[in-house]
């Protein structure tokens, strides 16, 4: 019962939108790193994962919008098809503040299997959008949705331990 009271509290600490642009710009960065060979196959969607752990926190902060803001500059970077990221990002954003409630009632390793479907949804845009642009499916794209959920309890943890508020030196 501890553990839900501190992850109420948790949820309930304010973030600066500083903060909240500052993680989403370090996993524009981590997803523009150059992956080569197999590693780009298993390559997760950093941004993706930072925008639905913000959309699962602050729902109210961190919504459509900022998603489909970042999907676009997600686009212009890997020159993909302009809206391509956007429409994905903004269907995971979606997805995420519609089932917020439902995910956080669930510890970390229980929330990986409920985070599983939402990252295959936004894979599914992927995969429809290379579809109607080269008429064949590629499979690629739903192992990035496995290694991203995989990726869910880790980096959970990093950005909570990222938020908490740090003790004064002085104080015992």
């Amino acid at each position: 019962m501890s553990d839900r009271i501190l992850q109420d509290q948790e949820f309930q600490l304010p973030v600066s939108r500083v903060f909240i642009a500052a993680t989403l710009l370090a996993a524009l960065l981590l997803d523009w790193l150059p992956w080569q060979g197999i590693w780009l196959t298993f390559r997760p969607d950093f941004v993706a994962l930072v925008l639905l752990y913000w959309c699962m926190h602050k729902p109210y902060h961190v919504g459509i919008s900022v998603a489909w803001t970042v999907g676009i500059l997600a686009d212009v970077a890997d020159a993909s098809l302009f809206g391509q990221h956007a429409l994905a990002y903004s269907v995971l954003a979606f997805s995420g503040i519609v089932f917020y409630r439902r995910v956080l009632m669930f510890n970390l390793h229980q929330q990986t299997l409920q985070i599983f479907p939402l990252f295959l949804l936004a894979y599914t845009v992927y995969a429809m959008v290379h579809w109607q642009l080269h008429g064949n499916i590629s499979w690629k794209y739903f192992i990035g949705s496995v290694v991203s959920s995989l990726l869910w309890a880790p980096m959970t943890i990093l950005l909570q331990a990222l938020r908490r508020p740090r003790a004064a030196p002085n104080q015992t």
